[in-house]
């Protein structure tokens, strides 16, 4: 059985953030920059809001063809390509999205932003407050899927999109496409939840205040303002990358995989470790290098807020607004967003039919994994209005 490399507290990075700062290559990215402050639905507004965003293929003449993919908590505007400067990983969904794939370039103009709030590109705690120069930190506001929402209704507005061919999104980017869904049913023509749900449940909550009381009581949290100190909160966001990656798998993965191996030559009745330890190391290793704890924290605190009944009267009435055609599926071995959280979408949604259901041993990831189980219900949505021929992938 292959290993994945040791990662011990002395090789963390040294750096306090692995957040996208100015004056780093720009990669493949585009920027959206907001006329006005954004209003927030907690309260307030946000100055200064931008968002990152990657394009694939050509926008028709009469821009019917145009699709927004939205992307998960750790996730960004790199859906496809290489890793490459400006891009530590290769694209997230990079199966999906390019010539003859199910996102065919030829066909579809692609659109993935970097969430608001996020670390890579978009504004979020890393980035500068307006007046100040220095980071957020722990000012940044907080933020829930609406006002995520409306901020990337400014970015179709400044493209000129009036409405989406597709809207489609898994886990906290399945939230916000259920959000575009019922907040802009007229700009929304067809929609695709992947493992995601209509409000966050108590379970996922607990799951998320563990990892969020790992980033705050890390002594280099500072309050969410450490961006400058040269030391983050790393070895909190370390452990809450391990808790929430033991979520995203299966026991009967890991058991496969690991068992109960050492890692190489490692004792671990002296202090080494097993094999399944190692892995969770390196996944908490791979964030700390391209992500940021304080966006950790605002994105999670989001995703607990998701409710689309939410000030609406109630689920039931919040989701009888789509009117998209609708396909919602789940993973089966999904202990996070299990199936039945799926289903009480489809059952929910007028223009939903039955539940798919996307078989995976590797849980939640499963929708990011599956891809060609993926794919064909991408192309089930789409091919039911196909738009003219707008050229391929420059």
């Amino acid at each position: 059985m292959s290993t994945v490399p040791a990662t011990p507290d002395h090789a963390l990075p040294s750096a306090a953030t692995g957040a996208w700062r100015e004056g780093d290559p720009a990669g493949r990215r585009q920027w959206y920059a907001a006329r006005a402050p954004l209003p927030l639905e907690a309260g307030g507004e946000l100055p200064g809001v931008r968002l990152a965003f990657e394009t694939w293929g050509r926008l028709a003449p009469d821009r019917s063809n145009a699709v927004l993919v939205l992307h998960a908590l750790t996730g960004d505007s790199h859906v496809a390509g290489p890793a490459q400067p400006g891009h530590p990983s290769p694209g997230w969904w990079d199966a999906l999205v390019g010539p003859g794939r199910a996102l065919d370039t030829g066909r579809w103009f692609v659109v993935a932003p970097n969430v608001l709030g996020g670390c890579q590109g978009s504004t979020g705690p890393a980035s500068a407050r307006p007046g100040t120069g220095r980071p957020w930190g722990g000012a940044f506001p907080f933020l829930t899927q609406r006002d995520q929402v409306a901020a990337e209704t400014g970015l179709a507005d400044a493209l000129g999109i009036e409405r989406w061919a597709l809207v489609v999104g898994g886990s906290m980017g399945g939230m916000r496409a259920v959000e575009w869904a019922v907040s802009h049913p007229e700009r929304t023509g067809a929609l695709l939840l992947l493992a995601t749900s209509a409000e966050a449940s108590a379970e996922h909550m607990a799951w998320a205040d563990i990892q969020l009381r790992a980033i705050r009581d890390d002594p280099h949290w500072q309050g969410g303002d450490y961006h400058d100190t040269g030391r983050g909160p790393l070895a909190g966001l370390g452990l809450a990358r391990r808790v929430a990656h033991v979520t995203y798998r299966t026991e009967p993965e890991l058991q496969a995989r690991f068992g109960r191996l050492a890692q190489g030559a490692e004792d671990p009745f002296h202090g080494g470790r097993y094999q399944v330890a190692s892995y969770l190391d390196h996944h908490a290793d791979k964030l700390n290098r391209r992500f940021d704890a304080a966006s950790y924290v605002v994105l999670t605190e989001a995703m607990n807020a998701h409710d689309v009944g939410r000030g609406r009267g109630g689920t039931r009435v919040a989701l009888a607004r789509v009117t998209a055609p609708t396909l919602v599926a789940g993973v089966d071995s999904d202990r996070l967003y299990p199936l039945a959280q799926q289903e009480r979408l489809a059952e929910l949604i007028p223009s939903a039919d039955r539940v798919r259901v996307v078989e995976s041993a590797y849980g939640h990831d499963g929708f990011l994994i599956e891809t060609e189980q993926v794919g064909r219900m991408v192309s089930e949505l789409l091919d039911r209005h196909p738009p003219p021929r707008s050229g391929s992938d420059p």
